[in-house]
């Protein structure tokens, strides 16, 4: 197991999962985001045959360049879709670890992963602006049709950014759309992801994902909270 003790399948209490995010600390101060953000109406983005009847996950799996043997999240998992997805692609050397805020979707995942016999496959409560992600452990971070429901985008990145190997990557998908319109305009995703200490490294326009496709690495360095500025929807071309 690659991730230790840290990301043993918490299928029975996912309570029991320890937190080990990379931690803002109660008090720092992160900035709001300077657009609308969407209601989270549901865990479950479309139908999976539908979304395999356009070959969604392994053209996200392909365009990521996952192989086996990697380290993997799966962000905002719900009920599952990429994460029984992926777990065949990392295969047994390989990890999952599927994390979602909302208790209930991931105790329905949890009899899912268990029901699939998926013995790579690890269970995380996340909290709203703080995936809980442990440091230094993955390879690839997937966001799919997410994004734009995070309160707290600019906290939620920060404390994302050490859970990144060297060399691991972000992978988003979204739909080129407003932010209350469970979509997030692409130049805006890049500007809010670059405002907290990330890349941009690949883009594409993506019909058959009903959205695009954009993947991220961690900068350099990580910003300060309070060096944090948030974008602003008119002049993200100027950012």
């Amino acid at each position: 197991m690659r991730l230790g003790l840290a990301l043993v399948p918490c299928l029975a209490a996912l309570a029991g999962c320890d937190a080990l995010g990379g931690g803002s600390g109660e008090g720092t101060v992160f900035p709001a985001p300077d657009r609308p953000v969407s209601e989270v109406i549901s865990y479950q983005f479309s139908t999976e045959d539908a979304r395999d009847s356009r070959g969604e996950a392994q053209k996200v799996m392909d365009l990521a360049e996952l192989e086996a043997g990697m380290t993997v999240a799966d962000i905002g998992a719900g009920s599952g879709y990429y994460t029984v997805r992926l777990a065949p692609r990392v295969g047994d050397g390989g990890r999952v670890l599927a994390q979602d805020i909302d208790p209930e979707a991931l105790q329905l995942l949890a009899r899912r992963v268990e029901r699939q016999r998926l013995d790579n496959v690890s269970i995380r409560l996340g909290e709203p602006a703080d995936p809980k992600l442990p440091a230094d452990s993955f390879d690839r971070i997937f966001m799919v049709h997410m994004y734009h429901e995070i309160q707290q985008p600019y906290e939620f990145l920060w404390n994302m950014w050490p859970a990144l190997r060297e060399g691991g990557q972000v992978i988003v998908v979204d739909v080129d759309r407003p932010t209350d319109q469970h979509g997030i305009d692409p130049l805006l995703l890049s500007c809010e992801f670059r405002r907290v200490g990330y890349e941009l490294v690949a883009f594409k326009d993506a019909p058959e994902l009903s959205g695009y496709y954009a993947q991220f690495k961690a900068a350099a360095n990580r910003p300060e909270p309070s060096e944090i500025k948030p974008c602003r929807v008119d002049d993200v071309n100027g950012d």
